[in-house]
């Protein structure tokens, strides 16, 4: 009961997300790179969400550290798998997993500081793009994963953020169960929840989609100083993908299974990707980023 008496206090744990970012965006000195104002506004919109996952999780079991290494040492945002799950839930990692994880981590790093001897030196977009690709390993792929390993080998309940999404079987599969996992769970306990209850499930995913899309336009595109409302409109293409994969017709085509589905779901997904990370974001964040790292 304490938990469902949680959920119907809609506004706790969520002013910080409405009120620092903008603290943030005002308070960044203007000499800053793009760059720099891009990393502090997605620490400040993780922390909220962090926060807001947080407080409203009774976890009253769980020590003050537990508490501590969820809001500082783990990116996941399941709080009450990570404070509150018992050990004889947690999957072990293997020696394989941990060396499967580090390779991911090594490969992004070396991609990220090697891609501009790789590339035409003229072609910043591309080069771009290759150091977002070495972040994503480097972060999502590699570190996330290896704090996954490090927490599961202590007993704590810490699965992996990503599960092969290059396997999705469609677009469902992919937002669903294999991409990000961290925000699918935040999404679904404060969005679709809530929104399914008032007005149906496809108001639910369509407020996490745009939810999430305002989020990606606030740390790609205002940093950037342009493309704006082009990530919003990348995730408004993925719930109009993705109720045509459950529809009738979707059904009887098989998008959302089989090698159709993976098909469907790289045309959705993959093809409209420029519109999330557009040019203006990889040349004025990414590219100068790289370059201050000595990676360009």
């Amino acid at each position: 009961m304490q938990a469902a008496s949680t959920d119907i206090a809609p506004l706790r744990g969520w002013w910080p997300l409405l009120l620092l970012p903008p603290v943030v965006w005002f308070a960044v000195p203007g000499d800053w790179p793009r760059w720099a104002l891009m990393w502090a506004l997605a620490v400040t919109l993780f922390a909220c969400l962090k926060w807001l996952t947080w407080r409203r999780t009774p976890a009253p079991g769980a020590t003050p550290l537990r508490h501590l290494a969820f809001l500082v040492a783990w990116p996941g945002l399941d709080a009450r798998a990570f404070l509150t799950a018992p050990s004889s839930e947690v999957q072990r990692p293997t020696v394989g997993e941990w060396l499967f994880a580090a390779a991911k981590f090594l490969f992004g790093g070396i991609l990220f500081f090697t891609a501009h001897h790789l590339l035409p030196a003229t072609s910043t977009l591309l080069l771009g793009w290759a150091g977002m690709v070495g972040l994503v390993f480097l972060l999502h792929f590699g570190s996330f994963h290896l704090l996954s390993c490090f927490w599961r080998s202590q007993g704590v309940k810490a699965d992996p953020l990503m599960d092969w999404p290059i396997l999705s079987t469609g677009i469902s599969d992919f937002w669903g169960r294999r991409w990000n996992t961290a925000f699918r769970d935040l999404a679904h306990r404060f969005l679709f929840r809530p929104f399914t209850r008032w007005v149906g499930p496809r108001w639910g995913i369509l407020a996490g989609f745009v939810f999430s899309g305002v989020v990606h336009d606030i740390v790609i595109s205002l940093p950037a100083g342009g493309g704006y409302g082009l990530p919003t409109l990348y995730f408004l293409l993925q719930p109009v993908g993705m109720f045509s994969e459950r529809s009738t017709i979707g059904k009887r085509l098989g998008l959302g299974r089989g090698w159709r589905g993976r098909m469907f779901a790289a045309l959705v997904i993959a093809l409209p990707a420029p519109l999330l990370f557009h040019a203006y974001f990889v040349n004025n964040i990414i590219y100068p980023f790289m370059q201050a790292l000595g990676a360009a």
